[in-house]
C-alpha cells in the first residue's frame, strides 16, 4: 500500500492532477480533468498557472490536498485571475484546444457575418486587439473564396477614420481569414434595438460620420451596396465607422464582379435602382440606403415594415414611407427634408454626393457620446437572433416580378408597431418622400369639405320638408 501511495504521489506531482478519495479502497486516487488537459494542450496557460489557481481555490492549503476541484470551479478561477477569457474557458470545457488563426490568438466571439464568423483576437507579437473574419470550411466553395478575396482586396485599398481598416489577411491551413481593426462598442442596429430611436442630434452625428467614410470610398471608385444600421459601428466615444464591405464593387470593374446583374444588399435598405437595374447602379444608391438608415435611427423602425422580399422591393420602388415625425415628434421639418432628399426614388433627383449629405447634416449634428458613452460592453458573446434588417438579398434580377425567395426569409421585427401604423397618414404617391406636413389641417382640403357641406345641408333640409308633407297627407 505504501508503494502504491508513493506512486500516486509521484504521478500527481508530475501531471498536476487533483486528488480525491476512492470510495471503496479509501485511498487517494486521481481525478481526471478534461479542462486541465485541454487547457494545457491549447498552449494558452502553463502548469504553474493552473497550480496557482488551485492554490487560490484551496485557500493557501498544502500543494496536494485530498480534495477534488471540479472543472467549473477551476475554469472560473482561471478567468478571475486573467489567465483565460470567459470565451476561452467555455470552449476549453467543451473540449476545444485550438485558439489560433495564423499569428492571432482568439479571445472572444464577435458575431456571425454574411460571409463568415468574426472573432476578437490579439496578435501574438504585437499584442494588438483585432477583429478576425474567418470563412468557414463549410462555405469554402470556389465562388465564396473568390468573394472573400474580393472583400480582402477591397478593404486593403481604403484608409479612413470612418471606415473599418484592414490590417492583415492570410490562410491557416484550409481557413481563409481577414483581420481588421477591432471597434469597441456596438453597431447602430443593436444600439437602437436596445435603447430605442436616437434623437435628432445623435442621429445626425452618427450618419454624418458614416457619410464621410462613404464619401471617401466613393472617391476611390467604390460602391458599398449594403449600407444599413448593422454595418455602422459606434464606439463608446460616439465615433462611427462603416464596416462589412463584402458586397462592395468598384465602379470601373463591375464586369469582373461575380454578383453583377444580381440584386444584392439587404431588403429593408435597397435602393429602387438596385431592384430595377441591379447591373447599372451608381454611388447614389448608397445615399438612398443611408437615408433609410437615418430613418431607422430616428424612428426605430424600417421605412417599409412587414411583408415578403417582393413586397418590400415593390414598396421601395412605388410607395412612400410614413412620416418620421409620427414616430419621433421632436424632429425638425428641415431635418426630415434631408431624409426625404436622400430617399428620393429617382436617382437623378436624389442628393448626389455624400459630401452634400455631410453639409446638410452638419447643422444638426452634435456630440453623440452622452448617449453612447455608457456602451462599455463590447460585442455580444453570441449573435443576436435573426431579424428583418439582418437578411441580405443576393439574387438574380427577377424580370417577371416573382418573389425569388421564401416569404419566411424576411420577417418584420417591428410588427409590434402595427396598431400605431394604422393610425398614421401614409405618404401620397407622387409626393416627395416624407415631405408631407403632420398637422391634420394640412392633410385635409377644407375647401372641398365646405363646398360639400354647402350642397349637402340644403338638400337634407329639402328632403326633410318633403317627408313631413307626405306624413301630414297620410295622417288625414
Amino acid at each position: 500500500m505504501e508503494v502504491l501511495l508513493n506512486k500516486l504521489s509521484d504521478y500527481s506531482h508530475a501531471h498536476a492532477e487533483p486528488w480525491a478519495y476512492h470510495p471503496k479502497l479509501a485511498v487517494p486516487t486521481i481525478v481526471r480533468s478534461l479542462f486541465r488537459n485541454y487547457a494545457l494542450l491549447s498552449g494558452l496557460v502553463k502548469e504553474d498557472q493552473i497550480q496557482q489557481a488551485l492554490e487560490r481555490i484551496r485557500g493557501g492549503g498544502p500543494p496536494t490536498p485530498l480534495v477534488e476541484v471540479d472543472d467549473n470551479t477551476l475554469a472560473a478561477k482561471m478567468v478571475e485571475l486573467g489567465f483565460l477569457t470567459a470565451y476561452q474557458a467555455e470552449k476549453i470545457k467543451e473540449g476545444r484546444s485550438k485558439f489560433t488563426i495564423g499569428p492571432y490568438t482568439v479571445i472572444d466571439f464577435i458575431g456571425q457575418g454574411g460571409m463568415g464568423q468574426v472573432f476578437k483576437a490579439t496578435h501574438d507579437v504585437m499584442g494588438r486587439e483585432s477583429a478576425v473574419k474567418v470563412l468557414p470550411l463549410s462555405k469554402a466553395t470556389p465562388e465564396s473564396i473568390n468573394n472573400f478575396m474580393r472583400e480582402i482586396r477591397t478593404q486593403a485599398k481604403l484608409d479612413h477614420p470612418n471606415l473599418v481598416r484592414a490590417y492583415d489577411a492570410g490562410r491557416d491551413g484550409d481557413v481563409h481569414y481577414l483581420v481588421t481593426e477591432y471597434i469597441p462598442g456596438t453597431d447602430l442596429r443593436k444600439l437602437i434595438r436596445s435603447r430605442g430611436p436616437l434623437n435628432q442630434q445623435q442621429a445626425a452625428s452618427v450618419i454624418l460620420q458614416a457619410a464621410r467614410g462613404l464619401d471617401y470610398a466613393h472617391k476611390q471608385g467604390l460602391i458599398h451596396r449594403d449600407v444599413k444600421p448593422g454595418n455602422i459601428l459606434v464606439t463608446p466615444e460616439g465615433i462611427a465607422k462603416v464596416s462589412d464591405l463584402g458586397l462592395a464593387a468598384f465602379m470601373q470593374s463591375s464586369e469582373h464582379d461575380p454578383r453583377a446583374g444580381k440584386i444584392v444588399g439587404t431588403a429593408d435598405y435597397l435602393s429602387p435602382e438596385q431592384i430595377r437595374t441591379p447591373g447599372d447602379i451608381t454611388h447614389v444608391s448608397d445615399i438612398y440606403s443611408l437615408g433609410c438608415t437615418l430613418y431607422y435611427a430616428v424612428c426605430g423602425k424600417v421605412p417599409y415594415p412587414g411583408g415578403t422580399t417582393r413586397e418590400k422591393a415593390r414598396k421601395h420602388t412605388e410607395e412612400t414611407p410614413w412620416h418620421p415625425r409620427r414616430f419621433n415628434a421632436e424632429l425638425h421639418e428641415e431635418f426630415v427634408e434631408v431624409i426625404a432628399d436622400m430617399m428620393e426614388k429617382d436617382p437623378t433627383q436624389r442628393i448626389q454626393s455624400m459630401s452634400e449629405v455631410v453639409s446638410r447634416l452638419e447643422q444638426w449634428a452634435g456630440d453623440a457620446s452622452p448617449l453612447l458613452g455608457s456602451v462599455r460592453a463590447s460585442w455580444k458573446a453570441d449573435p443576436l437572433p435573426s431579424d428583418e434588417d439582418d437578411h441580405r438579398v443576393d439574387l438574380p434580377q427577377d424580370t417577371e416580378g416573382n418573389d425569388p425567395s421564401s416569404p419566411s426569409q424576411i420577417s418584420q421585427g417591428t410588427a409590434s408597431y402595427g396598431a400605431a401604423v394604422q393610425e398614421t397618414l401614409p405618404m401620397r404617391p407622387g409626393m416627395r418622400p416624407i415631405s408631407m406636413g403632420l398637422d391634420m389641417a394640412s392633410t385635409i382640403n377644407w375647401t372641398h369639405v365646405l363646398a360639400t357641406a354647402a350642397i349637402c345641408v340644403p338638400v337634407s333640409m329639402l328632403a326633410g320638408a318633403v317627408l313631413a308633407m307626405i306624413l301630414s297627407w297620410l295622417m288625414r
